[in-house]
């Protein structure tokens, strides 16, 4: 029979100690991607003001040892917040998440439509006015004549970009 002094026996919904070492491990790899973002980016993940300053001060630090105490912290002041949301965002951000390779395939099969089919356009026009039709129709004719993958990229990234500004103004 097991003492209660046992350190082996634990209460109900208590986590062991290696469970919590993996745990720490998790949110200091979510602090190091954090870290590696740009300011752009950083503002699009719900993060209180005290970690986006730890991670603002974490790229102003040179020194490596500096550095990985910074990132202690971080991984402190993650745990504090709602980890799972900003993992969320975080995947969001990156284009990791389901919702993001849902609508890069999405804008892919736009350009492959407009590419190959001339009724794909009016679609297109008709779902978004705004866009600038000469540009747009400037971008398809030299992703149809490219036979490398420069025009095509070209139009993607103006599908991808537009359809931000499209959701923006929403």
């Amino acid at each position: 029979m097991q003492s209660l002094n046992d350190p082996s026996v634990r209460a109900a919904g208590e986590s062991s100690k290696s469970e919590r070492k993996r745990e720490a491990k998790r949110l200091l790899e979510l602090g190091r991607a954090l870290t590696k973002l740009n300011s752009r980016q950083i503002g699009q993940i719900p993060l209180t003001e005290e970690l986006t300053n730890a991670i603002n001060e974490h790229g102003r630090i040179t020194s490596n040892e500096a550095k990985r105490r910074q990132l202690q912290f971080i991984g402190k002041l993650i745990r504090a917040a709602d980890a799972s949301a900003i993992k969320a965002a975080l995947d969001r951000v990156m284009g990791t998440s389901a919702q993001a390779r849902f609508e890069m395939h999405q804008l892919e099969r736009w350009r492959d439509r407009l590419m190959t089919d001339d009724n794909a356009l009016t679609e297109y026009l008709q779902l978004y006015p705004a866009t600038d039709r000469k540009l747009l129709k400037r971008l398809i004719s030299k992703a149809r004549a490219d036979t490398g993958r420069a025009a095509p990229r070209t139009l993607f990234r103006f599908l991808r970009d537009h359809e931000r500004l499209h959701t923006q103004d929403d």
